[in-house]
């Protein structure tokens, strides 16, 4: 290619570069002879090296001597000779970026990019921060912990151990975090309508000194469950249960409720009427209606094994339930609910990954699970995600959107992206459930949550994005629209992350109802 095409090649964003630094200043003066050196500095670099960074660097100091009142010519430098070193950069890089292009567009939109997660980065370690950046505090906990209720290590890494030393009396609380007097009054007052259960290991994630600390607040009931009035409305009535332990609200998903034990009963739990006060674990011949009407419905592809937390039944039954579900040809997928990973991750032992491993050859199995702030992250959870994410088919996480817990930016990136680090993709947020009067103290409200979800957009990785849903007779998405206006085929849409307004033009109504195309085009008929 010759000088005169070259020179044609170049983009606009290089034309408006050159023409502006060749533009006589507002205001002349004479360069120093150390800004002449400097330039000269870069200049020699830019045309000595084969890279586009000391080129991008020599354009951009022109650029700052032009705002002093200096043009490339009281520098030695004509037209001509820029030109080649833009033709250079262009020739350079590997996708034919010009220097214009880099400098005036890329540079400055990443500066902007960079500034809209400045408070985030300055705000996320001491606004939100995970059980990794806490873990040297949470293993002071565990040694307390382990001391006070006379826990061996084997105790400690044992799911066994972890239940039988479970905190699920106020006595037994007070013991291990620091509490007012009136505040274990008020627990030991609801605790005689509703459950509670933390695993030592849960109550090690407890920070001290921290009002409302987010693991407290999800894990110890307080008198708002009490006082919220209202009538529960039961999460799945009977018109949802066509059989035995079955859910189901749509053609191709359903449910096995298969059990009503966790290893920690959440204060915002979807299903807090169904737990009981007693652990149950199904008789087969439940297990088995709830297979047969699975077995008869040839529509259904996908089930979700909950309960209760999956995790909770014995790896003999998980297995036997897992077994009869590969054997029934027309279900494809099954997916697990668990908490366990992040309330007891001792439970996750070798004997239980094999079996999902097994399964997962013949089926493909998803673990759902349920992490509301970053601080449920701790280097031991976060292994066992790693290592159940190399026997399953994914790892998906359903948070639930919850007052003081995860309702502002920082805290909610904080948990995507903390939960995205940890092998786990961020797929749901739910908004608290209007169903249960209980917890009215935690709902917030969805236009919150939709501030809080589409400011992820742009800022974040987006499949650590999650969709925001609500639960109202089934899976509602409750995401904005970013179409403003549409007209004469062009959309208006407002980019999320700074509400600019760009248009999109939209395909032709017309060429996409022609059946003619393609292969099947008028010249092979």
């Amino acid at each position: 290619m010759n000088a005169q095409k070259k020179r044609q090649s170049l983009d606009s964003f290089t034309d408006d570069l050159l023409t502006k630094l060749f533009t006589p200043p507002k205001k002349t003066a004479k360069p120093s002879q150390s800004e002449r050196d400097n330039i000269k500095a870069l200049a020699a670099q830019a045309k000595e090296k084969s890279l586009t960074r000391p080129i991008v660097d020599f354009f951009s100091a022109l650029i700052d001597a032009h705002e002093k009142g200096f043009d490339p010519v009281s520098f030695g430098y004509s037209k001509d000779e820029l030109v080649a070193l833009c033709i250079k950069h262009q020739e350079i890089d590997e996708h034919l970026v010009s220097v214009g292009g880099r400098l005036t567009q890329a540079i400055p939109i990443t500066a902007t990019a960079n500034d809209r997660v400045t408070e985030y980065l300055e705000k996320k370690d001491t606004e939100a921060p995970s059980g990794i950046e806490m873990w040297d505090q949470i293993k002071k906990n565990i040694a307390r912990i382990k001391a006070v209720l006379k826990m061996t290590d084997e105790d400690w890494n044992s799911f066994a151990g972890q239940i039988r030393n479970a905190v699920d009396s106020v006595e037994t609380l007070a013991r291990l975090i620091d509490l007012p007097e009136p505040v274990l009054k008020e627990i030991g007052r609801v605790t005689k309508n509703y459950r509670m259960r933390l695993t030592p290991y849960y109550t090690s994630l407890i920070l001290p000194g921290k009002i409302n600390d987010p693991i407290i607040l999800q894990s110890v009931p307080t008198g708002e469950m009490i006082e919220n009035s209202g009538i529960e409305i039961p999460p799945v009535a009977a018109d949802h249960s066509p059989a035995r332990l079955i859910d189901q609200f749509y053609p191709r998903v359903l449910t096995i409720k298969a059990t009503n034990m966790c290893a920690m009963y959440c204060t915002h739990c979807l299903r807090i009427a169904h737990i009981g006060r007693k652990d149950k674990i199904y008789r087969k011949k439940a297990y088995g209606e709830a297979l047969d009407y699975i077995q008869k419905n040839t529509n259904v592809r996908d089930i979700l094994v909950t309960g209760g937390d999956a995790f909770v039944l014995p790896n003999s039954t998980l297995e036997w339930l897992l077994s009869e579900l590969d054997a029934i040809d027309h279900v494809k997928m099954k997916r697990l609910g668990t908490r366990i990973p992040v309330t007891a991750p001792m439970r996750v032992d070798k004997e239980l990954l094999d079996i999902l491993e097994k399964s997962n050859e013949k089926k493909p199995i998803r673990v759902v699970t349920q992490i509301n702030t970053a601080q449920e992250i701790t280097p031991v959870s976060q292994n066992t995600f790693r290592e159940l994410s190399k026997r399953c088919f994914t790892i998906l996480n359903q948070a639930v959107l919850l007052k003081g817990i995860n309702d502002t930016r920082v805290k909610m990136w904080k948990l995507c992206e903390t939960v995205h680090e940890s092998y786990v993709r961020p797929y749901y947020l739910f908004n608290c459930s209007y169903r249960n009067p209980q917890f009215q103290h935690f709902r917030v409200p969805v236009n919150v949550g939709q501030d809080l979800v589409e400011s992820m957009y742009g800022n974040i990785s987006g499949d650590a994005i999650p969709r925001y849903i609500s639960t109202a007779g089934g899976k509602i998405p409750l995401h904005r629209s970013n179409i403003i206006e549409q007209t004469n085929g062009e959309l208006i849409l407002s980019k999320p992350w700074s509400g600019e307004k760009v248009s999109y033009p939209d395909a032709d109504p017309e060429i996409y109802a022609k059946q003619s195309f393609a292969f099947n085009g008028p010249i092979h008929q």
